[in-house]
């Protein structure tokens, strides 16, 4: 089965993380996602973030610090996702390549729809806050 290698940008602000929803029309459209894309061959995974970041969104991250990898299978292919905490270096945050953009803190986040690969990051994301004093 085919694996694709994804760079997910957990890009945060004072607190709150950017997430993204879905362009209609495409693999799970409409739901939310932590923004990114796939790699293209001979890219780097920061590169790639790097890349998909500024065509999404139009922002120039900082250095990508990775935080966790989740392999997903799905009925056509294995999805290897890897996210990276990062911040804007330059920019701001415009829905370029996506239906629409939000900043949420990370309790806020099960009120959105994610793709069943994501929910082991939003309980990471929600377990590193909790007892932090905002």
């Amino acid at each position: 089965m085919k694996i694709v290698e994804v760079a997910a940008g957990l890009v945060y602000c004072e607190g709150r993380y950017l997430i993204a929803r879905r362009n209609p029309g495409v693999h799970l459209a409409g739901f939310w996602e932590f923004p990114g894309g796939k790699c293209e061959v001979g890219e780097t995974l920061e590169e790639c973030l790097r890349r998909e970041l500024f065509e999404e969104l139009g922002i120039r991250i900082d250095v990508p610090i990775p935080f966790q990898i989740i392999r997903h299978e799905y009925e056509e292919k294995i999805v290897e996702l890897h996210f990276f905490r990062c911040q804007i270096e330059t920019g701001r945050a415009t829905a370029i390549d996506c239906a629409e953009i939000r900043w949420v803190w990370p309790h806020e986040l099960g009120d959105f729809e994610f793709p069943p690969a994501d929910r082991p990051i939003i309980e990471a994301l929600q377990r590193q806050t909790m007892g932090r004093v905002s």
